[in-house]
C-alpha cells in the first residue's frame, strides 16, 4: 500500500478553508477600533469556520496516517460515524509499522475482513466482545475484546474514561493509531504518539 497524503479535494478544501479564516482575521484586524464596526459577530463566524476546519483537518490527517497501512479507512469512517450516532462505545486499534502483539492481552480471534457491519455488531451493547479493543492489521479484523495497556500520564481531564486511557496507552508504546467512540457523548477521538485528538462530529466527516 502506498502512502497517500493528497486526498483531493479534501486537501484543497482544507487549504481554502484556512485561507478563508486568514482573510476573515485580517478584515477584523483592519476594522478593529472603528466605532462603526463591532468585530464580535465576525469573530463568531471565524469560530464556526474553525470548527469546520478542525473536522476537515482531522479527516485529512487520519487518511494520511492510515492509508499506508489499511485500505479500509473508508469503512472505518462509516463505522465510526454510525457508532457515534448511536452512542455505542468503541475502541479500534489500527496496527501500523510496530507489532502490538506483545503489548496487548489478546481477546477473541476474528480473522475477517473489515466492514462497518462487523464493527457495529462487535460494539453493539450487550455483545460480550464490545468492552475490549478491536485490532486491525492491514484489512483484517484480527481479534476483538483485546485488553490494552492504560496510560499512566495524568491528562488533567477527570472525564477521560478507560477507553481513552487505553487508546493513549497503546499509542505511547507503539505507532498504532487508536480510534475511540465515547458511549457517553458519541464523540470520536483518535490517539497517536501518546496524544489524543478529538474530532468534531457536528459536521459530516469522511476520513
Amino acid at each position: 500500500m502506498e502512502s497517500n497524503c493528497d486526498f483531493s479535494p479534501l486537501k484543497q478544501n482544507l487549504e481554502d478553508g484556512i485561507r478563508n479564516i486568514i482573510n476573515l482575521l485580517e478584515i477584523n484586524l483592519n476594522i478593529l477600533g472603528n466605532e462603526n464596526h463591532c468585530v464580535l459577530g465576525s469573530l463568531e463566524d471565524v469560530k464556526e469556520h474553525l470548527i469546520k476546519i478542525e473536522s476537515m483537518a482531522a479527516s485529512f490527517y487520519l487518511n494520511c496516517y492510515l492509508s499506508s497501512f489499511t485500505d479500509t479507512y473508508d469503512d472505518l469512517s462509516i463505522a465510526a460515524q454510525i457508532l457515534s450516532k448511536q452512542k455505542h462505545g468503541a475502541l479500534i486499534v489500527v496496527e501500523r509499522s510496530d507489532s502490538v502483539d506483545t503489548l496487548i492481552q489478546k481477546g477473541t480471534t476474528i480473522g475477517a475482513m473489515v466492514t462497518p457491519k462487523l464493527l457495529e455488531s462487535i460494539f453493539y451493547p450487550g455483545n460480550p466482545l464490545h468492552d475490549g479493543a478491536v485490532l486491525i492489521r492491514e484489512n483484517t479484523v484480527v481479534s476483538a475484546a483485546n485488553v490494552l495497556p492504560l496510560t499512566t500520564v495524568v491528562t488533567g481531564d477527570k472525564k477521560v474514561g478507560t477507553r481513552h486511557r487505553a487508546a493513549l496507552g497503546i499509542s505511547e508504546k507503539s505507532d498504532a493509531l487508536a480510534l475511540v467512540v465515547s458511549e457517553e457523548t458519541g464523540k470520536i477521538s483518535f490517539a497517536l504518539d501518546g496524544k489524543l485528538y478529538p474530532i468534531n462530529t457536528r459536521n459530516p466527516i469522511l476520513f
